[in-house]
């Protein structure tokens, strides 16, 4: 009776791991659980992991209409929260024909319900023979690598991609895959979204010759619970899963002809006949096709029959995670960013690096309180000393450093390094004219931390340690001043503060920013970026603040800040005011992730910055 006891409490613990815990609040959506405990429950007591490696065909017996593509309007069944049902009702099919959006493959949530063959197969250390991962192609996503030798997962600054990051455990003979920094994508192919802090946790259990899949994925911005989808394959030895070749901005062309290059194809959340035409085509209710964690469960029928479904609220104001690298206790965490190019955060902005044989270069210097720690990480990057220094604007957490790091480097010059001189400080001449004071004032920062070097035009060139290196000025953006910096060789643009990903950007009026030059300055940053295939990694961008990114990163938030333009300007023309503005909330379905209602940059702030521009308000 001992030993079986012991075997029971060995398995509900097993049962326990293996399930993933759900919601905010730490608890668990009833019928995850259910279906989690289930699955875990056919596998029975065998004690050894299976062989899931080969080829596999997909069995379309569950909801082949999907795998196709759903109606504009069909979100029955996703537990959409507000936020993630005004996303999808407006947005237009026709994104995906801009240039920047043909080459998306499937996003890792969605790709394995493509209609098409996959493989597993097995990546082994030919000395020990030791399984280290799974890789998984097929389907319409990009191959995955799934590691099995325990690696954790990447840093929050790290880039997010169209597969994710994943690591696989075994659970008796269930495969358990864990995936995160997925870029943002989609549940299903009519723009119901899914954020870049989505993760998906997946189950692969083999029986036989078939092989059933049963995934979670959970997304604090877009989803009230964690939508659970099944998926089931059959063995096909003499399939060939395709890897779907190459997509580059070689492949792509003008599929939108008489739209502006930088059109972003959106619907005004008024506009609704998209969605109406499929309420009555099928005669669904619009409670139930809106979705809601709500309508996932059978007793929502009943109280449909009654009158009683839920008024599901309004969306969430504030954002569901901190800029990532804006503290970090004090450490100065260091990362590969591609080429001679590295990135330094928690010393207040991101501080990018390069390095070479001529010495270090510096974007940005951080806010000056964790200079010390800066300088202990360049030394562990290289002996050589800073030689210049580049600010992107005139903030001070991004150049409050400039002091204590130039005077710790020197200044390279002339053909020769001038012996006694501290490293260069380069910057547009606004930042300049923004940290000087009128006679008898004091300026905002120490005259040893204002810029050395200046230049007045929109283009300065440097070269250092084999790269050229390009300064382009973004005049009245994020402030008058931005300079995004363009490392050529290494293929990394560093932004400033013009593109942030986790917050809304912060237009700064007293120092000459506007909403339209933040629009213009994030198109240029996409006519500098390149992607290297499957609109993914090619030319890598360093934000302000935040993670490390690519192409389709800052199309996203382009995309964003365009469709508040938009809907702000509309709701003028319609004779709105700011008042009536705010309370409309016109950025609804994205405060959860770039949103705020303290701190230096809220986002009532925002909307009324860029309501006072576009209503031709004096500031």
């Amino acid at each position: 009776m001992r030993q079986t006891t012991a075997a029971g409490l060995a398995r509900q613990r097993t049962r326990r791991r293996a399930c993933p815990r759900h919601g905010r609040s730490g608890g668990r959506s009833r019928l995850a659980t259910l279906i989690c405990a289930a699955s875990l429950a056919l596998v029975g007591s065998a004690a050894a992991q299976v062989d899931v490696s080969g080829e596999w065909g997909a069995i379309f017996h569950e909801d082949l209409p999907h795998r196709g593509g759903m109606r504009l309007g069909d979100y029955t069944g996703l537990p959409l929260n507000p936020a993630g049902f005004l996303r999808a009702a407006t947005w237009d099919e026709a994104m995906r024909s801009i240039p920047e959006w043909q080459c998306i493959p499937h996003v890792v949530t969605y790709a394995l319900r493509g209609p098409a063959t996959i493989r597993f197969s097995k990546i082994v250390d030919e000395r020990s023979g030791d399984l280290i991962a799974y890789r998984l192609a097929g389907s319409y996503g990009r191959p995955r690598t799934i590691w099995m030798d325990g690696r954790p997962h990447p840093s929050e600054l790290a880039p997010h991609s169209w597969a994710g990051f994943s690591t696989g455990r075994w659970e008796r003979n269930t495969l358990v895959v864990a995936t995160t920094h997925i870029k943002t994508g989609w549940l299903q192919r009519n723009g119901a979204p899914t954020s870049d802090l989505a993760t998906m946790t997946e189950f692969f259990t083999r029986y036989g010759e078939h092989l059933q899949l049963v995934s979670f994925v959970d997304d604090p911005v877009f989803l009230d619970e964690p939508f659970i989808r099944t998926s089931n394959f059959v063995a096909s030895p003499t399939a060939n899963a395709n890897a779907w070749g190459i997509c580059s901005p070689a492949e792509t062309g003008d599929e939108l002809p008489g739209r502006p290059r930088h059109y972003v194809p959106h619907y005004l959340p008024d506009q609704r006949a998209h969605i109406e035409e499929f309420l009555e085509v099928t005669g669904i209710p619009a409670e139930g096709a809106r979705g809601g964690a709500e309508t996932t469960y059978p007793e929502f029928m009943l109280k449909l029959a009654r009158g009683e479904a839920a008024d599901r609220g309004e969306p969430a104001s504030d954002p569901v995670v901190r800029i990532p690298g804006r503290d970090a206790g004090g450490r100065i965490e260091v990362l590969p960013v591609q080429g001679n190019v590295y990135l330094l955060a928690g010393a207040g902005g991101n501080i990018a690096v390069q390095l070479g044989d001529d010495g270090i270069v510096l974007v940005d210097s951080g806010d000056g309180s964790r200079s010390d720690g800066v300088l202990a990480a360049l030394a562990g990057l290289s002996g050589r000393p800073i030689r210049y220094i580049v600010n992107t604007h005139v903030h001070a957490e991004h150049i409050g450093g400039n002091e204590a790091l130039a005077a710790a480097g020197a200044r390279l010059g002339g053909g020769r390094v001038e012996a006694g001189l501290p490293a260069a400080v380069f910057a547009h001449e606004e930042v300049l004219f923004a940290l000087s004071a009128p006679t008898g004032e004091q300026p905002p920062m120490p005259v040893a931390a204002w810029p050395t070097d200046t230049f007045f035009g929109d283009r300065k060139e440097l070269f250092a340690n084999g790269e050229a290196i390009v300064l382009s000025h973004h005049r009245a953006a994020h402030t008058n001043g931005d300079v995004a910096v363009h490392f050529r060789r290494s293929d990394v643009v560093v932004t400033g503060d013009l593109y942030t990903p986790a917050r809304y950007p912060l237009i700064d009026v007293d120092n000459g920013g506007s909403l339209g030059g933040v629009i213009a300055g994030l198109n240029s940053i996409i006519d500098l970026t390149i992607p290297a295939d499957w609109q993914e990694g090619g030319t890598l961008v360093v934000p302000g603040h935040g993670r490390i990114g690519d192409e389709a990163d800052v199309v996203e938030y382009r995309n964003m800040v365009v469709i508040v333009h938009d809907r702000i300007a509309a709701m003028i023309e319609r004779g709105m005011s700011l008042e009536q503005v705010l309370a409309a909330r016109p950025t609804a379905d994205f405060d959860g992730r770039y949103g705020a209602t303290t701190g230096e940059w809220t986002t009532a702030m925002f909307v009324e910055t860029a309501y006072r521009e576009l209503a031709g308000e004096t500031p």
